[in-house]
């Protein structure tokens, strides 16, 4: 007894070692952009991880207005007063991404769970195996068709045309979900009159929260990150139109920018991270029923 007692508190201990180490790797980076962006040493290198003097500078940097300066001889760069642009530019491309995407996902998703016809399982088939292939592989189709047909390359309209037209291929989690719904709801609509799209909106819907905050989120999150479509589609000369994602990887990597911009563009992070951190924060539960509920059936 005492033997195995012993085991649990030594193989208890070990684990909590091992959470603890994961733990400390997990937010040393956190903690480490959140410090330098209040610093005020204005170094991109240290040696230290604590910065020597702290400022809310960085930040008001960020959305400061710099085509009216009150002072005609300071020193400008071409990054100054542009990131409140990016963040409106990123916001307006979620939002609207949003919004279409979820339309989408969640009008497939029910259209492939409730009815049956022909060529719907060869259908669903090709769809996963579209999946399989990156999107990135359709980037050079992607520009010619903005630039020569929609004449939109360059703009970030053109974003929200791409995130938006392929959203309904992900359907498969709001599939799974909507599996879970008794169909006999459903033929109790009809038999009482309800018609199919007063039966999505007013009955499946209201039952399938949880899934469509997990959409909500996935739809939301995925343009606000992206930077390699938006960098290729936008293109780097269109500064104006550039997203957060473009603006703030431009700052860290090119050399002009690097070490001036290197304190903005933590704090520019902390700001991108901060949207998201508040919505998962509030719709946490909805997120894990989501996911679990859509994983019950295929």
């Amino acid at each position: 007894m005492k033997s195995l007692k012993a085991r649990r508190i030594i193989s208890n201990t070990i684990i909590y070692i091992l959470l603890i180490v994961m733990s400390v790797i997990w937010i040393a980076p956190i903690l480490w952009l959140i410090l330098q962006s209040f610093s005020g040493d204005g170094v991109a290198a240290k040696a230290y991880l604590i910065p020597k003097t702290f400022t809310f500078d960085n930040y008001i940097w960020l959305f400061s207005d710099f085509t009216n300066k009150t002072n005609p001889d300071a020193t400008t760069h071409v990054l100054d007063g542009m990131f409140s642009g990016w963040f409106l530019n990123t916001f307006i491309v979620s939002i609207i991404t949003c919004v279409i995407s979820t339309i989408f996902v969640l009008g497939t998703a029910y259209g492939l769970s409730r009815f049956r016809f022909k060529s719907r399982r060869l259908l669903m088939k090709i769809n996963l195996v579209i999946g399989m292939f990156p999107g990135f592989l359709s980037m050079i189709i992607m520009y010619w068709v903005m630039r020569d047909i929609f004449h939109l390359q360059g703009s970030y309209w053109s974003l929200i045309f791409i995130y938006s037209a392929g959203a309904g291929g992900g359907y498969y989690i709001s599939k799974g979900f909507f599996d879970t719904i008794s169909k006999s709801i459903d033929e109790a609509a009809m038999i009482d009159g309800a018609t199919r799209s007063q039966i999505f909106w007013q009955i499946i819907l209201p039952l399938a929260k949880p899934i469509i905050v997990y959409t909500i989120l996935t739809s939301f999150i995925g343009p606000w990150g992206d930077y390699v479509t938006s960098s290729y589609i936008i293109g780097l000369q269109n500064i104006e139109n550039w997203t957060v994602a473009i603006g703030l990887y431009q700052m860290n990597t090119t050399n002009d920018y690097a070490v001036t911009y290197y304190t903005q563009f933590a704090a520019g992070a902390v700001c991108v991270a901060i949207p998201i951190t508040i919505l998962f924060l509030m719709l946490q539960k909805y997120y894990v029923s989501g996911v679990t509920g859509g994983a019950v059936k295929g």
